[in-house]
């Protein structure tokens, strides 16, 4: 294991919040409920679940593993390991690079609406939601808040890992929960909630093991817990020695499955209250939910409430793959985390740019491209390609490459842990996980 001197989190606790703020982000609350209800509720839950089990945990494990054991950035740390696969490093920069192009635009969003609940036109406007929405993708001003929440991630990594992330999270996730809570019970009490209970909770099997179906529950589950990106590498660096990876890991998914599930029963609940449709893809949370608070009192108030809560998963999550491109530039480039920050904040920006500008058909100097929408690439080929593969390349790497003694050393921290589930999760590694994204790379691709 490395000596060099590495800033770390706190304590057991820290590294659970932290990481579990990588996890729980847009993935859960923006993403989950829409890909829920275009999969069949319940039916797209227990097969999200089950690629959350069978494959995001023994992922997340062997980044983990990989992370804590080299205490080096993600090129680093698989350079330090295995100079032929110092490659795969790279993969988890330019993942985090992609999903900065969309993910901070959609960050923007929640700022942009919980500026207009409290101070704005979106409930004295005349104009509809969906017009208002969509009027608010064509206007400069999604820049601006795109920007604006680029810069509150950039305040935050900027103060360093204690001072910045380990602080913020403490605060952020706790807030979190409480809001996420608060909104579950509101809704509970709205009418014809019922009708969203029995939509999200009863299975759809017919649609359980579509091929579209499993597919995406695998993209989401990688989306949702933060691996294949290197994000789990970075922060795992920070982790000390005597950190339980086996019940952080476990830890983390669980809060991520419970938040993904608290999304869904504060969200179908109030979208069939309002009479709406449970299928309106990313738009069922910035047209369908204000159509929903519109009728609330106060309805200002619960609109920012909501939007708060997105917004602060959001900023959990963008923390993280943010600092995958602030350790990676410090460390293999050597320089200061301040210059590291302002360069991975410039990227960020102008990566933004680029999908504002060839998305939502704004003209901007002449900068237009048409038919092409570089939001869908980056949602798409993060989601679908580089998360998994990245995921698939690293189940090869610590199941195959390494000796098993490195996973069995990192996961029973050299003897002081009993490690029981060792061998279960050798054998993931080894054989189920990386099998089973092939085989719906495969099915992706209409070969079988």
């Amino acid at each position: 294991m490395s000596e060099q001197k590495r800033a770390s989190f706190g304590g057991k606790i820290s590294a659970i919040l932290v990481a579990a703020g990588s996890a729980i982000g847009l993935g859960s609350i923006w993403r989950f409920p829409y890909m829920a209800g275009e999969h069949g509720g319940a039916a797209f839950l227990l097969v999200y679940l089950m690629c959350v089990i069978v494959v995001g945990i023994p992922v997340m494990l062997a980044e983990f593993a990989v992370g804590r054991n080299t205490q080096k950035n993600a090129v680093g740390a698989f350079r330090s390991l295995s100079k032929t696969w110092r490659w795969l490093g790279y993969f988890g920069v330019i993942g985090a690079l992609f999903i900065s192009g969309y993910y901070y635009v959609v960050a923007g969003w929640s700022l942009e609406y919980l500026v207009s609940s409290l101070f704005g036109p979106l409930y004295s406007s005349t104009e509809s939601f969906a017009d208002q929405f969509s009027a608010f993708q064509l206007s400069p001003r999604q820049a601006i808040y795109t920007v604006i929440f680029i810069l509150l991630t950039h305040l935050i990594i900027i103060r360093g890992v204690e001072k910045g992330i380990e602080k913020a999270s403490k605060v952020m996730m706790p807030a979190l929960f409480v809001i996420l809570i608060v909104m579950a019970v509101k809704v509970a009490f709205m009418p014809n909630a019922i009708e969203g209970y029995r939509f999200f909770l009863s299975p759809d099997f017919s649609k359980a093991f579509a091929p579209d179906t499993i597919f995406t529950a695998i993209g989401q589950a990688f989306f949702s817990l933060s691996v294949g990106m290197g994000c789990m590498v970075t922060y795992a660096s920070y982790f000390k020695q005597d950190n339980n990876l086996t019940g952080t890991s476990f830890s983390v998914s669980l809060l991520t499955m419970f938040v993904a599930v608290l999304a869904g029963l504060v969200i179908f609940p109030a979208v069939f209250s309002a009479g709406l449709e449970p299928t309106e893809g990313a738009s069922l949370i910035f047209i369908t939910l204000p159509e929903i608070f519109k009728d609330m009192p106060l309805a200002g108030v619960w609109s920012a409430v909501f939007f708060v809560l997105l917004m602060l998963a959001a900023l959990t999550s963008t923390i993280s793959f943010h600092e995958v491109l602030v350790a990676y530039f410090a460390e293999e480039h050597k320089l200061s985390r301040r210059t590291a920050t302002y360069i991975a904040s410039g990227l960020a920006i102008a990566l933004c740019m680029l999908t504002l500008a060839f998305t939502f058909d704004i003209d901007w100097a002449g900068i237009k491209l048409e038919n092409i929408s570089f939001f869908d690439i980056f949602d798409y080929t993060t989601a679908n390609i580089i998360m998994p593969l990245g995921g698939l390349l690293t189940c090869i790497f610590v199941g195959w490459v390494m000796k098993p003694e490195f996973l069995r050393g990192e996961i029973t921290n050299y003897g002081n842990l009993r490690g029981r589930a060792f061998g279960l999760l050798l054998f993931a590694l080894r054989y189920v996980t990386p099998l089973l994204i092939v085989y719906i790379f495969i099915r992706n691709l209409g070969i079988i």
